[in-house]
C-alpha cells in the first residue's frame, strides 16, 4: 500500500492526525525533498515525532529509483508512506508516481493538506479569481526564457490574477565540476521575490506595447515569504516598490494581481507598503 501524505507548510506538527498515523505504523517512510522543504522541521526532527526512519527522495531517487525503492516495497502488506510538503498532489512528479503505482497494481490513497495553492489566500486575493499557475525558473547567462513572463501577461489579459511559484535549486549537479570527473552538487538556492520580479520587467521589456501597458514596475504585486509559519511575510504594493522589499528566509512566492474587486483591494492594503499603491476599488 503506497500513501501520499501532504505535511502541511509551516513545522512538523501541521500533519493532520490521519497522515501521522498512517505514517507512525509504515514500514517504510520517504520525505520528497526537491518540490517543496519544510525548512522548520529537519529531518531529525521528523523522524523523533514520526518514529520511523526517513529516506530523504531526491529527484533523482524519485526519477529514477522509484519503482524499485519506493513503489517496489510497498507491494504486498508492507505500508509505504511518501511524504510531501504541502499537498501531495501539488507537483506533477507525484501524479506520476501514482500512476506508475497503479500500472504496478500497487493500491494507493492520498492523504491531503495545506498547500501554497490554497494559503494563498491570505494575502486576500480570492482563489477563484486566479488563472494559470507560473514556475519561475533561474535565468542562466546565456538562458533567459520568457514564457513565464507570456503566462503572467495571458492570465492578466483575462483579468485573472497570477500566482507564480518560485525556483528551488536544491541537489544541483555542479556540470564544472562533473567534466572534470567529479560528481559535486551545488549549494542549495532559493529565488527571492526580488529576483523574480527583475526577471519578470526584464522578460517582459522585448514584449508588445499590450503586454508592457498590463505588466511593468506598476502592476500591483504580493510577495510572500514562509507561508504556513508564525513568522510568514505578505507585503502587497506595485513591483517597483516591492523589488526594493526584504523578505527575509525562504521560501517566497509572487502573486501578480489583475483588476481587484473591493474586498480584495481591501485586504491587500492590510499588507501595502505604500497604501496609495492599492487603488480604493477596480471595479
Amino acid at each position: 500500500m503506497l500513501y501520499l501524505i501532504g505535511l502541511g507548510l509551516g513545522d512538523v506538527s501541521d500533519v493532520t492526525v490521519k497522515g501521522r498515523d498512517i505514517i507512525r505504523r509504515s514500514d517504510h517512510v520517504f520525505l520528497e525533498g526537491y518540490t517543496s522543504l519544510l525548512l522548520r522541521s529537519p529531518v531529525t526532527e521528523l523522524e523523533e515525532f514520526y518514529g520511523r526512519r526517513i529516506t530523504v527522495a531526491d529527484r533523482e531517487f524519485v526519477e529514477e529509483k522509484a519503482e524499485e525503492e519506493i513503489l517496489g516495497r510497498a507491494r504486498g502488506d508492507s505500508v509505504v508512506s511518501f511524504l510531501v510538503v504541502g499537498d501531495p498532489l501539488g507537483a506533477t512528479t507525484h501524479t506520476d508516481l501514482i500512476i506508475r503505482a497503479v500500472e504496478m497494481g500497487i493500491q494507493y490513497k492520498v492523504i491531503h493538506n495545506a498547500s501554497i495553492m490554497n494559503a494563498i489566500a491570505s494575502t486576500g486575493l480570492q482563489l477563484y479569481n486566479f488563472g494559470e499557475t507560473v514556475s519561475i525558473c533561474f535565468w542562466k547567462d546565456n538562458w533567459k526564457p520568457v514564457s513565464f513572463v507570456e503566462k503572467i501577461v495571458k492570465g492578466l489579459k483575462n483579468n485573472l490574477h497570477v500566482l507564480c511559484l518560485l525556483d528551488i535549486r536544491v541537489k544541483e549537479i555542479d556540470w564544472k565540476e562533473m567534466v572534470k570527473g567529479r560528481k559535486v552538487y551545488e549549494p542549495p538556492t532559493y529565488m527571492t521575490v526580488n529576483t523574480a520580479i527583475k526577471q519578470i520587467l526584464e522578460g517582459v521589456e522585448g514584449m508588445d506595447k499590450e503586454s508592457q501597458e498590463l505588466l511593468n514596475g506598476d502592476t500591483i504585486g504580493v510577495g510572500v515569504a514562509r507561508l504556513g509559519t508564525d513568522d510568514q511575510i505578505i507585503k502587497s504594493g506595485t513591483l517597483k516598490h516591492l523589488l526594493e522589499e526584504d523578505f527575509g528566509q525562504p521560501l517566497h512566492s509572487l502573486c501578480i494581481a489583475s483588476k481587484l474587486h473591493p474586498l480584495e483591494a481591501d485586504m491587500l492594503r492590510f499588507f501595502a507598503v505604500d497604501k496609495d499603491d492599492i487603488p480604493k476599488s477596480s471595479s
